[in-house]
């Protein structure tokens, strides 16, 4: 038997005898009893929740015993990253914990019971889910920021047509939130991240720079400067919200036209590798078949 077999038979009696013994390690002390009884409701719960909700809470429960126990405080990093992503609840950190912690077990697991190369297949499988979930993560994050760039001047058009029936800037960013809460999903959550900051006592310009460092698209930010300019200079909004959006549709159709003359060089490599081969083939085949009949009659 190979030593990764054992390791592994070890690591999944560990993580069996863990899980059983987890309500009785993670229990809560007295005092935490108390505040729990204080603070519980006694109205009953008429909430249905299903086996996936169980599992998945008890997956998260044993990602936020994991961080506790080992000391991992919440990397701002990857907060951001998720914030960029979307992800804004709270279970999200849990949840890119645990896949990144039980990736590699899994993987080390999976690995250890192919009998050709097990320690070659262990290290690569382990390696492999550890870099899944933060692949998927940044795939996630550029795909969002792709839908927020092709929602920028729709937005923009919208806001022009709010301040210009009278509203006022903040006032037109959450009426056009709540009209984009369907065709644009992405940019009415930074809409209404800005307002709820807004409410909550911070100011607009600082609102408004921590949604371009979430989005960090350079549009967005361009857009934010802008505001920033006219909010602190007095620039007529309106003016200034067409602009931008002329110079965004410009910049839109100038990428467009860069993809579409980009295509004239990426087909090249398409066209020497799939189809001459078939083109030569097709028009060869024959003439080299005939060439052959004809050489073996002089025979």
């Amino acid at each position: 038997m190979s030593p990764i077999f054992y390791i592994a038979l070890t690591l999944t009696v560990f993580l069996v005898l863990a899980l059983l013994l987890a309500p009785v390690i993670l229990r809560p002390s007295p005092a935490a009893r108390r505040i729990l009884e204080m603070v519980q409701s006694t109205r009953p719960d008429q909430r249905s929740v299903g086996n996936k909700e169980r599992v998945q809470e008890m997956i998260l429960s044993m990602a936020r015993g994991l961080r506790a126990r080992f000391g991992f405080a919440e990397d701002e990093k990857v907060k951001q990253q998720l914030l960029s992503a979307g992800l804004r609840s709270s279970r999200s950190m849990n949840a890119y914990f645990s896949s990144r912690f039980l990736g590699p077990m899994i993987g080390v697991v999976s690995g250890s019971l192919i009998h050709t190369n097990t320690v070659f297949w262990a290290l690569s499988l382990g390696a492999v889910f550890y870099l899944v979930p933060d692949m998927w993560l940044k795939m996630k994050i550029k795909k969002r920021r792709e839908r927020i760039r092709k929602s920028l001047p729709d937005a923009l058009d919208l806001l022009v047509i709010c301040v210009e029936a009278g509203l006022g800037l903040d006032q037109a960013m959450l009426r056009v939130g709540q009209e984009l809460i369907i065709s644009h999903p992405d940019i009415h959550q930074e809409f209404m991240q800005v307002n709820l900051e807004q409410l909550a006592g911070k100011p607009r310009l600082e609102a408004w720079k921590s949604a371009a460092e979430r989005t960090q698209i350079p549009e967005f930010s361009l857009f934010v400067s802008m505001l920033t300019q006219a909010d602190r200079f007095g620039t007529p909004i309106v003016r200034a919200l067409s602009r931008f959006g002329d110079e965004i549709r410009l910049k839109r159709r100038q990428r467009a036209e860069e993809m579409a003359a980009k295509t004239k060089i990426k087909i090249l490599f398409p066209l020497v590798l799939f189809i001459f081969p078939c083109i030569f083939i097709v028009l060869l085949a024959p003439a080299v078949l005939n060439i052959a009949k004809n050489l073996q009659s002089f025979k």
